[in-house]
């Protein structure tokens, strides 16, 4: 009787245990799931806040002001930016913008057989990074990116993602948006830029820092001429209609 006694003893001591254990587990399980809501819910608000509102400040803008003391940038609606610039960028950045929900299968297979040297990513992809994430290559920004782009891509049209996209892009050091680097390269306003001089600009855009639009090395004047080329083909060929009027 008594060793029946002992052992329930025992075997409630023993649940009393493995409940103190577990509970913390739940606390935190509890806990990290309403962070993950509660960021969810941010990330959101801001999508469809910025649907309409201009993002004041990216991360990656705040980060070289910070490093130059100051930037260039001034925001345009789509309107006011040449037609043959929102063409460049398309054909030298993501041909099939106008065909993909946020990502394109087979620029993504041609970067990994491409071994990393070139990028996958598409417009709508690249907004994301610059408008709600950070700059590099770490997962975690990844994970986020790949849940952001669809709501993006569902919540805005395709000519505000360019639209944003044309305002927040780095296109020299330290400057930012068509308006800026159609004033600073041409001395011209964004509307007024050239098929020539909008392909150079769009040349530039994988690599603003160590490229230029005014003074183009002989790869960036030939990589111009092909964007020149394809941003004509998407007009032709309707993957363009997505943004233009």
């Amino acid at each position: 009787m008594a060793k029946a006694i002992a052992k329930k003893k025992k075997s409630k001591s023993s649940k009393k245990t493995a409940k103190l254990k577990i509970q913390p587990l739940r606390w935190l399980r509890r806990w990290a799931l309403r962070a993950a809501m509660a960021v969810a819910v941010v990330f959101l608000a801001l999508i469809l806040l910025f649907s309409v509102v201009n993002p004041p400040l990216t991360h990656t803008i705040w980060a070289e002001q910070r490093r130059l003391g100051e930037v260039d940038r001034m925001w345009v609606p789509l309107e006011e930016i040449a037609p043959v610039l929102a063409r460049s960028v398309v054909a030298a950045e993501d041909a099939q913008f106008c065909r993909h929900w946020g990502f394109d299968a087979r620029a993504l297979q041609a970067a990994i057989e491409a071994g990393g040297s070139r990028g996958g990513s598409t417009i709508s992809q690249q907004v994301v990074k610059n408008v709600f994430l950070w700059q590099g290559r770490s997962w975690p920004r990844k994970v986020l990116e790949t849940l952001l782009t669809p709501a993006v891509e569902l919540v805005w049209s395709k000519r505000r993602i360019l639209e944003v996209y044309l305002n927040v892009a780095e296109m020299d050091e330290g400057v930012f948006g068509a308006e800026a680097a159609a004033r600073k390269y041409f001395g011209v306003g964004p509307d007024q830029l050239s098929a020539r001089q909008a392909a150079l600009i769009a040349a530039v855009l994988p690599n603003p820092k160590e490229r230029s639009a005014r003074k183009p090395s002989s790869y960036v004047q030939r990589r111009a001429r092909q964007i020149q080329d394809g941003a004509a083909t998407i007009r032709a060929d309707g993957r363009a209609d997505c943004f233009e009027d």
